[in-house]
């Protein structure tokens, strides 16, 4: 049977390697037989020369932005403006290796999403911060997260077209469609690839980027599966009562009740809310 993949390059001042990306994408898509493709570029207002070299390659379908919009909303033209059921999408500075295309097109359309999980992960001081996430966004998902915000990966239109409001303009577009497919029964695949290094500078900034990713992933966790937070804080604020209780009682030779109580109280709220959050969850889905 005979594939077909819209493969989406969001592009942002990227001279000194896109070409080299939009040849490797063709050579290698051309490897694999029985598949249709088409190559879809966005070009997010770049400052360079970007625009130019892209309009020097005929077989893409090119969409400009003349405001710098962002990561995510280049993805969701390129989404917007596909023809076939299964996109693609990799980032423009190369970092992504073409080569792990045809590995990943193995397990579609058994799986409805196949992520190239990036061996080696740059710069390093990027690393823990990647660790935390995934740890964080395992949790919530209930099951192994390796790399939630892998610019490379192949996943259904309709699992985007779903969900399509929730997705940012930003840098967060990756990490909220993990989180989608692990929260709302879809299958996901995990492939090991390579990462190469970045031609060019890199736009994100660790510390705002690491702020931001995590504050996305407790969003879409009360958005999906409230109880993952309330639950933990409840049990918290519970412990803490006992624990104030305890101190009190042994070392101050007194019950600091009202504390005790504040505590108690706000730990069984947290409950309830969390249930009536969960209870709105379901009721929406």
């Amino acid at each position: 049977m005979q594939k077909q993949l819209s493969v989406i390059v969001p592009v942002y001042n990227e001279e000194k390697i896109v070409k080299d990306v939009i040849n490797n994408l063709e050579t290698e898509l051309n490897k694999i037989s029985d598949l249709e493709y088409e190559i879809i570029a966005v070009n997010d207002a770049s400052t360079d020369k970007s625009e130019e070299i892209l309009k020097q390659q005929n077989k893409i379908k090119l969409f400009n932005h003349y405001k710098n919009r962002g990561y995510g909303s280049s993805l969701k033209t390129g989404i917007k403006e596909s023809k076939f059921e299964w996109i693609l999408i990799i980032d423009a500075d190369g970092t992504y290796p073409a080569n792990s295309i045809s590995e990943l097109l193995n397990y579609i359309p058994e799986y409805d999403m196949v992520v190239g999980a990036r061996k080696k992960y740059r710069p390093f001081y990027g690393k823990p911060a990647k660790w935390f996430l995934n740890k964080l966004a395992s949790y919530i998902a209930e099951t192994k997260v390796i790399d939630i915000n892998s610019g490379m990966r192949i996943f259904k239109k309709e699992m985007a077209l779903n969900f399509w409001k929730l997705f940012p303009e930003r840098f967060s577009f990756t990490s909220t469609l993990t989180m989608v497919c692990l929260t709302n029964g879809y299958s996901l695949k995990n492939i090991k690839i390579d990462y190469l290094k970045r031609q060019g500078k890199s736009k994100l900034k660790p510390i705002k980027s690491f702020k931001r990713f995590s504050g996305l992933v407790m969003k879409l966790a009360l958005y999906f599966r409230p109880l993952k937070i309330f639950i933990p804080l409840g049990l918290l604020l519970f412990l803490v009562g006992v624990i104030v209780f305890i101190y009190s009682t042994i070392f101050m030779d007194k019950i600091l009740d009202s504390t005790t109580a504040i505590f108690i109280i706000s730990s069984f709220q947290m409950l309830a809310i969390g249930m009536i959050a969960d209870l709105i969850v379901k009721t929406h889905k």
